[in-house]
């Protein structure tokens, strides 16, 4: 069965940064698309970041585009989320989710704070 699992979240003070990772399984990993996800608390999940299947096109919103960046190691059904320059509206719940999908990972919790 599809399972993703993320990891890597944390606390940090702002102007640090992240990794996130997320290990895909039960799935032909390298032909779709995978995206990044997060909730605030009291928030709906939002759009954070995707990436084409072969890598080629990451894209992300307006948000974030500058500071994080979306990886993706085909050979070892990994994504990846860089996060650089973090802030406080960065907090938050990530998720991973295969694009177009109801395959969402457990999450992993990103807290930006002083």
């Amino acid at each position: 069965q599809v399972q993703l699992v993320e990891s890597g979240g944390g606390s940090v003070q702002p102007g640090g940064s992240l990794r996130l990772s997320c290990a895909a399984s039960g799935f032909t990993f390298n032909v779709y698309p995978m995206t990044w996800w997060r909730q605030a608390p009291g928030k709906e999940r939002e759009f954070v970041a995707d990436i084409s299947s072969d890598g080629s096109m990451p894209d992300y919103s307006d948000s974030v585009k500058g500071r994080f960046a979306i990886s993706r190691d085909n050979a070892k059904n990994m994504v990846y989320l860089q996060m650089n320059s973090l802030r406080p509206d960065d907090t938050g719940v990530y998720y991973c989710r295969r694009s177009n999908s109801n395959y969402w990972g457990q999450g992993t919790q990103v807290t930006v704070s002083s």
